[in-house]
């Protein structure tokens, strides 16, 4: 008889956390569903309610509970950094532990999967003071402030890349291996015929123009939206674009913005000829169902270069211009997005310089050049480790063990 196994996960903020996570449970579903598994995973997720870790946990199936979670903002300097919100947010955090400690005293698990994010801290901490096993796992080439304080509570730390190891504090660095990103099985179920259509892209332009999609992750980026807007009248010229420009909120994190920039991008698109407003589909996120889609659509990726973004497009192969958020804890987008343009896998795009002319200036050239983007393609591909998602579940497993 298949043993039940209960999996705990945490991890969220952003997309990026949360995708490895799912990538994880998929590949223990398939396990357990194979002739001859012994096991039955059960799994629940914990994490924040407003977060983007809800919606995509739900989304894939699984049961979802909330806690309270805080945020350290650190974009703010100096004195700036005690305002309002990051004083409110310290409060949350011994709630968040305490909350956590009820649902993991009520789920019983046999072990936890951690993939960072502030959100992730409160179950940890409740984790490893129940005594569960804990597995992180960080996805960038440095090791984040979430992370560096789970790595005291983890049995054992998965890095996406080598020089993580390094960055580890030298008491936690035996509990460290390599396994790399994994990566959600519905990047890889794209179809550009059906992309076209989903998108509600002019059939004449089929095999004609190349598409861009440009992505600032689920708040969006309003620098980069508002390259595109200023670019927008000429850009539909020469391409398609996909443009997913995400909710804005408020500085302080805590509200939605008052003005989106869904609203303006849109309002631009409908000043341009119909042929060009065929060519451009904005929307504020791509769903799970449609990611596949947009990714085999596009010939060109314009984003920020977090983990998951990054690992993506080496998996699937794709040409990228990288537009590195900063400042971010130790500049890790700008040395994510370096690890590609080393070997002319992407260009590079500094933050303070984005502007509509220069984006017109840098993707112009490649859109228009197949043999460029088949190039920076293939070496992308050279960077891909697919093997993440079942390292990771053969981790957990171990754990349990």
């Amino acid at each position: 008889m298949a043993k039940p196994i209960r999996i705990l996960v945490t991890g969220g903020g952003t997309g990026g956390h949360v995708g490895p996570a799912l990538a994880v449970l998929q590949t223990l579903k398939e396990r357990a569903s194979a002739p001859g598994a012994d096991f039955t995973p059960v799994f629940r997720y914990i994490g924040s309610e407003n977060g983007v870790e809800a919606k995509m946990a739900r989304d894939a199936g699984i049961e979802f509970v909330g806690v309270a979670t805080g945020k350290y903002r650190r974009s703010a300097r100096g004195w700036r950094r005690f305002w309002k919100a990051n004083l409110a947010d310290m409060f949350k955090l011994p709630l968040g532990v305490v909350e956590s400690l009820r649902e993991v005293r009520r789920f019983r698990p046999d072990v936890m999967l951690a993939t960072g994010g502030y959100v992730s801290v409160p179950p940890v901490i409740a984790a490893g003071i129940l005594g569960i096993p804990i597995l992180t796992h960080e996805q960038t080439v440095t090791v984040g402030l979430a992370n560096r304080i789970a790595g005291r509570f983890a049995t054992r730390i998965a890095l996406a890349f080598d020089t993580a190891l390094d960055a580890l504090p030298p008491n936690l660095r035996p509990k460290g291996f390599i396994t790399g990103n994994p990566i959600r099985a519905e990047v890889f179920n794209g179809d550009r015929a059906r992309a076209a259509r989903r998108f509600g892209f002019a059939p004449e332009d089929d095999g004609k123009i190349s598409c861009l999609y440009v992505t600032g992750g689920a708040q969006g980026a309003r620098i980069i939206n508002r390259a595109v807007e200023e670019a927008l009248p000429e850009l539909t010229t020469f391409s398609r674009i996909i443009a997913q420009c995400g909710q804005q909120k408020t500085p302080d994190g805590l509200a939605m913005a008052d003005e989106q920039d869904f609203d303006r991008l849109t309002a631009v698109a409908k000043t341009l000829p119909e042929a060009q407003q065929r060519r451009i589909y904005i929307t504020r996120f791509v769903e799970s169902d449609a990611i596949g889609d947009a990714y085999a659509l596009a010939d060109l990726i314009a984003a920020r270069s977090g983990a998951g973004t990054v690992t993506e497009i080496c998996a699937l192969g794709k040409a990228a211009l990288f537009i590195p958020l900063y400042p971010t804890s130790g500049d890790e987008q700008t040395k994510n997005a370096r690890r590609l343009t080393d070997i002319n896998a992407a260009a590079f795009l500094k933050e303070s310089e984005c502007d509509g002319k220069r984006l017109l200036a840098e993707v112009k050239p490649l859109l228009t050049d197949p043999a460029r983007l088949e190039k920076m393609g293939i070496a992308a591909r050279t960077l891909a480790k697919p093997r993440a998602a079942e390292d990771l579940a053969d981790a957990l497993l171990q754990l349990v063990k």
